[in-house]
């Protein structure tokens, strides 16, 4: 089994310079070093991007350089690993998941919280697992392979800046967690697919996250000019400060004007349930679209990648609350 690696940049492959961290470790020999002598060793192609990201700058056309480097090798490799900086890194694997729904062979997306380089760097362990993990045979899609644990890509958020579990999937279960044997959960593919899509581009989603005390005038100021979509991350299970003076009004006139609204919620664990509570009724009755139990990194590329093929409106909205790649319980 041949497995393509792509590094794109971030903290794993950094080496220290005079001004910090920058990229400039040799990944082919470290790799080459780490897996000397295992079932591993020779398996492996690594390529890294010309212009490696900051993944705290990554945007929708580096998910599609991404999306391309992997067709462009499908034919050569039977599996691919990612490795990605750590602070967007759960928008990418979402964004790929979209994007990837007829690849047909496994991707495991990785990263560090320590460079390659330093004493008890995370590194190898997270490398060595998505390469086991990827060419395991069990895997189908997009994951996430950090901490000892494997996660459905569309599934995770990054949980710390720090630990060495910094990812975690608070709505589904892991797919797998290193051990001796590993321990693997079912993980048959789920989602319609999408066929053929378009590439993606950087699209107007704006995320405003609601806070106890926000006026209806700031509200509205935030939103003007509109964008294309809206990520309005409310309390609880979808519930707004329905007695705070036009706020409501604010969020019925963005929707009347076309504009779409899709309710998330702020916690970690939850499933937005639109007019459950009558604090939330007015923008159920008034079209706002439910996020369920998506992740926000997951509803922002699915709002990115729907706006990539052209989708507005109602059709817009039904794809939301449809499951393309496993992103939401249904």
């Amino acid at each position: 089994m041949r497995t393509h690696i792509l590094y794109t940049g971030g903290t794993l492959g950094m080496v220290p310079t005079p001004d910090g961290l920058a990229p400039g470790a040799d990944l082919t020999g470290w790799l080459d070093q780490l897996l000397s002598g295992t079932e591993l060793a020779g398996t492996f192609e690594t390529l890294s991007f010309e212009h490696l990201i900051d993944s705290a700058n990554a945007t929708p056309a580096d998910w599609g350089r991404i999306v391309d480097n992997l067709w462009a090798h499908r034919e050569e490799a039977d599996s691919f690993v990612v490795l990605h900086g750590t602070d967007t890194l759960a928008y990418t694997s979402a964004a790929l998941s979209y994007a990837l729904t007829d690849f047909g062979k496994p991707v495991v997306v990785t990263g560090s919280q320590y460079s390659l380089g330093v004493v008890g760097t995370d590194a190898a362990p997270n490398v060595t697992g998505a390469l086991r993990a990827v060419t395991s045979g069990r895997l189908h899609g997009v994951a996430v392979f950090f901490g000892h644990k494997l996660l459905r890509g569309n599934r995770v958020t990054k949980s710390s800046s720090w630990a060495y579990n910094g990812f975690d999937s608070p709505a589904a279960p892991q797919l797998a967690r290193t051990g001796a044997p590993w321990q693997w959960i079912e993980n048959d593919s789920t989602g319609c697919g999408w066929l053929d899509p378009r590439p993606y581009r950087r699209h107007d989603v704006l995320v405003v996250d609601l806070s106890p005390g926000l006026s209806a005038a700031r509200l509205r100021a935030v939103l003007d000019p509109l964008p294309e979509a809206v990520i309005l991350r409310a309390f609880g299970v979808g519930n707004v400060p329905s007695d705070e003076p036009g706020l409501v009004d604010v969020i019925l006139d963005v929707i009347s004007a076309g504009t779409p609204v899709v309710v998330a919620s702020q916690c970690m664990q939850a499933d937005v349930l639109l007019g459950h509570y009558q604090s939330s009724h007015a923008l159920a009755e008034g079209g706002a679209i439910s996020a369920h139990d998506m992740t926000l990194e997951a509803l922002y590329a699915k709002l990115v990648f729907l706006l990539s093929q052209g989708l507005r409106g109602k059709e817009l909205g039904r794809w939301v609350e449809t499951d393309i790649a496993g992103e939401i319980s249904m």
